[in-house]
Order: structure tokens, then sequence, then C-alpha cells
């Protein structure tokens, strides 16, 4: 079975097919409307999200297919205490295919483990959001026209932002990417994202501490919130934040066809007054995020039916029970019955990191 948890699960030629077909459904969207009569999607949402549910719900939709399933934990089964396997066995007698957004770490991987159709992780905490990614994919296509030879300025939290680490192991795949890294010390990207990706497959990476310094380099701009709540000290956030506040006039200096991307939702890291600059793509790229969807949606159902498109979502050289996830947000800490599972570091062999969250442990 082939499920999609992280954007590695994909190879690139496999990303590449999802992209193509959203770019064939966005141009022939008749052809597809009823390429998924009588299938369900189960959207199963433990915590709140606008974009991304409606998004599922939209694509499946158009598709022709139902969807069922809930948008909140507390009106699930969740409530009186059933574990995230569990539930996944259950939906698995009512639908087709599952997206599944949830605050604990991992959970997508126990569903998949635990489940007999696709599971489709829609963010798991601030690990990954490989929809979204394909999303940003999508986007810089349509936007820019390729993946190779680009330069990306990922802004903002870029520590604990789950869609800028999906984006930049996606990107680690082809050649010439560049990526300049715009953040304050406290929400710079983590130490193991840029030796385990960026070092490990060549990607060329600077950081840097302000937007101006290197606005007119940059092919796209990847906007995220810093967060107020990241800071000890009230007053370094205010030295700092106006430094990572993106308005019409830092945008002078960038290349006319520079697209500015941001996952939303925006509080006020986009002025409103650059909404009206044709170089602003993310409401674009939130109806690219439907189309994206829409495709893979119909190819993970396809490959449902192909014996050899598989996942190993479990490394061969994991340990299992030696050790216990440092991350409190985990879902190896946080359900029962969840075994804690390890793979050595892919720059420290002797090192381990969680396979749900890829957090280092502390022995049992």
């Amino acid at each position: 079975m082939k499920h999609l948890i992280e954007p590695t699960d994909l190879t690139k030629e496999e990303i590449e097919e999802i992209v193509d077909l959203g770019l064939d459904i966005i141009a022939n969207r008749e052809k597809y409307s009823e390429a998924c009569k009588g299938k369900k999607l189960a959207t199963l949402f433990y915590e709140p999200s606008t974009r991304t549910r409606l998004s599922f719900t939209s694509a499946m939709m158009e598709l022709g297919g139902n969807v069922l399933g809930f948008s909140d934990a507390q009106n699930s089964s969740v409530s009186k205490g059933e574990t995230c396997a569990d539930t996944t066995k259950v939906i698995n007698c009512f639908a087709d295919i599952i997206a599944m957004r949830h605050f604990e770490e991992g959970a997508a991987l126990v569903s998949a483990l635990n489940s007999r159709i696709p599971v489709i992780n829609a963010g798991d905490g601030s690990h990954a959001h490989p929809t979204q990614t394909l999303t940003d994919l999508l986007t810089i296509k349509r936007e820019i026209g390729r993946f190779d030879n680009i330069t990306i300025g990922f802004c903002g939290d870029l520590k604990f932002g789950r869609t800028v680490h999906s984006l930049i192991k996606a990107l680690s795949r082809y050649s010439g990417v560049k990526i300049v890294l715009i953040a304050p010390d406290q929400l710079r990207l983590p130490d193991y994202m840029k030796k385990e990706v960026c070092d490990l497959t060549g990607m060329e990476y600077k950081e840097v501490s302000t937007l101006e310094e290197v606005m007119p380099e940059l092919d796209v701009l990847y906007m995220t919130r810093v967060q107020k709540e990241r800071f000890f000290d009230e007053d370094e956030f205010d030295r700092v934040k106006d430094c990572f506040i993106l308005d019409s006039e830092k945008l002078k200096t960038a290349k006319p066809e520079m697209r500015i991307l941001h996952p939303l939702p925006r509080v006020n890291e986009i002025t409103v007054d650059v909404d009206a600059d044709p170089r602003a793509a993310y409401f674009r790229q939130v109806e690219n995020g439907k189309f994206v969807r829409m495709a893979l949606i119909l190819k993970l159902l396809e490959w449902a039916k192909d014996n050899e498109k598989t996942n190993t979502l479990i490394p061969a050289n994991t340990v299992r029970n030696k050790y216990r996830c440092r991350n409190p947000r985990c879902i190896s800490n946080m359900e029962v019955n969840v075994d804690t599972l390890f793979r050595p570091a892919a720059d420290h062999p002797e090192e381990m990191r969680c396979v749900y969250c890829e957090s280092k442990p502390v022995k049992c």
C-alpha cells in the first residue's frame, strides 16, 4: 500500500506525475468530474484547519466522490479515549482513502501502519505537511516554470515550520537549488535539517538576518509567521519583528518575475498592500492546493491497486522499544500501545532519531 506521510515517501518521478496530473486537471476539469464516483474520502482532522480541510473536501467533490469524517477531535471517539490506531481500523470499514491532520507528531504514520487503505498526512504537529509541499511545488511550476536552478528564500519561523521543512526536503532532490534562510536566531532552521538534508544532498544554503540583504537574488520568497510565543524575551521579539515583515517598500529591489508564497494563515508578516502586486502568489497557491490534492487522491487510489507501489514505513535498521522519545508531542509519548521506533541518523549513524518525529532519544 502506498501512503503519503512525508514528502520523501514520493520519488522525484512520482512527485512530477502528481504535479503534471494537477496541471492536466486545471486544463481539463470536466474530464475528471466523475473520476472518483462511488469513492469516499475520510477527513480526520484532530485540530483546527480551514484551507487544508476544505481543500480536501472540495477536491474529492470535484472528482465526483463523497466525503465523511470530523473536523474536531471532540466530535469523535478520541474524546472517549480511542487511539489513533483503532480509529483508523474503524474508518477502514467506511472509506477508500484517509486524509488526517493531528496535533501528535507521528500520528499519520501510526495510522498508515494500521490501515489497508491509503493514508495522507495533512499535517502532524510541527513534523511534516507533505500536501502543502505538493501545493507549493505545483505553484512554483505554474509561476516559475521549473524546480531546478532556483533560489528560494524561507523567511520567518524556520525552526518549527513544518511546511518549510517539508519543502526543503522535496527541493533537495533537484539540481541547482539554493536556499536562503531568513530568520531570527531563536527560529533558525534546526541543525539536523541542515546536516541531514542540505549537507548530505549538497544543497547550497546560507543564513541571513534581514529580507533586504537578499531580496534581489530570490526567484521565490516563502514567507511564514514569526511567532511571538516562541520568544522568552518580549523586548527581543519587538526588536526583530519588523525585519521579517514584507511590505511594498521591501519589494522594490525584487526581480519582476519573483514570486511570493505563504502557506497561510497570515497575521501581519505580509502587509495587505502586497496583495495587489502580481508577484504575490499566495492566494493562487490556495487554489493550487485543491488541484494537487485532486491529483494526489487519484494517484493514491490508482497505486492502491498496484502491489509494487508500497512504502517502507519503518526502516530496516529501526530499533524498537529501546529508547524513549524526548519530544512530549510525539505520539509515542501521548498514546498507549505505541512502540518507540528509532533509526540511525543519516549524518551520524551512531546517533538515533525517532521514526515518528525525528527527535533524539533518552534511554528507557
